[in-house]
């Protein structure tokens, strides 16, 4: 009996240690430069989380507002960089959510500004990846976790478009 209580509670610990699991590839591009004075990072969740749905935040359209009261933590930072090196970096992550089989969702370009917004999931999306580039190759990258639903991003991509 002992040896089933202690194999519950390790699959318990696993369980909740993977319950926000996050892109491999933003990680380690966050843990590169946290060290850094000039990272401008912003990691909310958890009870400030549950503070701002408390607040009743009404946004234009009511498919946003979903995406918002569906969102259980938001990971924003944005890289200390040179404009090259953000460039390499923008690509090196790009390549890296790809290989950890995030899906492209949606991609907005105009010169050499760019959004590109990545998806992992099927029917219901646990994390959100949005990649934001401007013309001076400055990158900052949002992560949202979740329980979103597939349809209602796909319906803000096309009022987004």
């Amino acid at each position: 009996m002992k040896k089933h209580i202690i194999l519950f509670a390790a699959l318990l610990l696993l369980l909740g240690q993977y319950s926000f699991a996050q892109s491999k590839s933003v990680d380690a591009m966050y843990q590169k430069y946290k060290g850094n004075e000039n990272f401008f990072h912003l990691d909310i969740g958890g009870s400030f989380m549950n503070f701002a749905k408390g607040l009743n935040i009404q946004l234009d359209h009511g498919k946003q507002e979903a995406i918002a009261n569906s969102m259980e933590r938001l990971k924003m930072f944005k890289l200390p960089v040179s404009a090259q090196t953000a460039k390499t970096e923008y690509n090196t992550l790009r390549k890296g959510l790809e290989k950890e089989r995030f899906d492209l969702t949606l991609e907005m370009q105009e010169k050499k500004n760019g959004i590109q917004v990545f998806t992992k999931g099927d029917k219901i999306i646990s994390d959100i990846v949005v990649l934001v580039r401007d013309d001076k190759n400055e990158v900052m990258v949002l992560e949202l976790f979740g329980k979103f639903d597939s349809e209602t991003i796909a319906d803000i991509g096309k009022v987004s478009r």
